[in-house]
């Protein structure tokens, strides 16, 4: 499954996955047996950790902030990997994938309502404003991103105003909200054995 790792590079013909749509190797284009249910559970968590570039015992933390909170535990865990600031600073555009992200914000580049955070894993609230800090606005990483942010789209929880390198949480993400292809359900069964 295509799962957009290499930023830019993935909505060209260049992408790996459009070239080579099977596994490397001698044995990569030869039938499969079915996977189990519990194989298709772990390739779920694994494609989803992968996606947001994520540790074993952070994932699993945020299984069990997802397991404690109110309404349907797949949709908050969702919800709490959307509000992440390094994927939030994806999402606006100010970073091309979600490794830059991180290491834009691991390097202090972003103000969250004019604090400087420094931590990719803290969660943005409702009505929150990132903004790029006016010392790293020079960053060509960080403008060759943004120009290409309209062929990416920002989702409709969150405002971007390009000009002055600011963001605002409009609201928090709902599951609809969510393009990517997870089945949040398959995670949680997982870890409920």
């Amino acid at each position: 499954m295509k799962l957009f790792l290499k930023g830019e590079r993935c909505y060209t013909d260049k992408c790996g996955y459009e070239r080579r749509s099977y596994p490397p190797g001698q044995h990569g284009q030869s039938r499969r047996k079915k996977r189990s249910d519990y194989g298709e559970q772990l390739r779920e968590k694994q494609k989803v950790k992968r996606i947001y570039g994520i540790a074993e015992r952070q994932f699993r933390g945020y299984y069990h902030k997802a397991i404690r909170s109110q309404g349907v535990s797949g949709h908050i865990l969702v919800q709490l990997l959307e509000r992440r600031l390094d994927n939030v600073a994806y999402r606006m555009g100010f970073a091309s994938d979600h490794a830059e992200a991180r290491q834009l914000v691991r390097h202090g580049h972003f103000t969250i309502n004019g604090k400087k955070v420094n931590i990719p894993s803290y969660l943005v609230k409702a009505n929150d404003v990132v903004q790029v800090r006016e010392s790293s606005q020079k960053i060509t990483r960080i403008n060759e991103a943004l120009a290409a942010v309209d062929r990416r789209g920002v989702p409709q929880w969150i405002s971007l105003d390009k000009e002055n390198f600011r963001g605002q949480v409009t609201q928090l993400p709902a599951r609809e909200d969510v393009t990517l292809p997870i089945r949040e359900q398959l995670i949680i069964e997982l870890y409920s054995k």
